[in-house]
């Protein structure tokens, strides 16, 4: 009666050790890849990167307006492309002008302000064709 019972644990025994073994054994190793074969993957995979990020950028169109002036702002992927500032006066003698952001679009050059300065420098327009 004692060996009915062992049978059934030595079974056991066997085939989770063996099954542990088998999980150990390493399996075969794929086929390595040519110096061109990674330029090609590397390549392909930046164009699918670079060509997923540019359609799923978010764009906001923003407008705030009080009594002296309308302003207008662009952003593309949470970043500012372009400000522009319609001052509202009785005779319209004021145009409209573009404020330039800090992160690098139509860049001037040095800031005449002052590397501590706040204010971007501002871009008129001053023919419209």
């Amino acid at each position: 009666m004692r060996a009915a019972t062992a049978l059934p644990s030595l079974l056991l025994l066997t085939v989770l050790a063996g099954g542990s073994a088998l999980a150990q054994t390493p399996s075969a190793a794929p086929a390595p890849l040519t110096p061109e074969q990674v330029d090609q993957l590397s390549r392909q995979e930046q164009q699918a990167d670079s060509a997923e990020g540019r359609r799923n950028q978010r764009i906001e169109r923003l407008t705030v307006e009080d009594g002296g002036s309308r302003v207008d702002e662009l952003r593309v992927g949470g970043q500012t492309k372009s400000i522009t500032v319609k001052p509202k006066s009785a005779e319209g003698k004021i145009p409209e002008y573009e404020v330039t952001p800090n992160n690098g679009v139509r860049d001037g050059g040095p800031s005449k302000a002052g590397a501590e300065s706040f204010q971007a420098p501002r871009v008129w327009t001053l023919r419209k064709f």
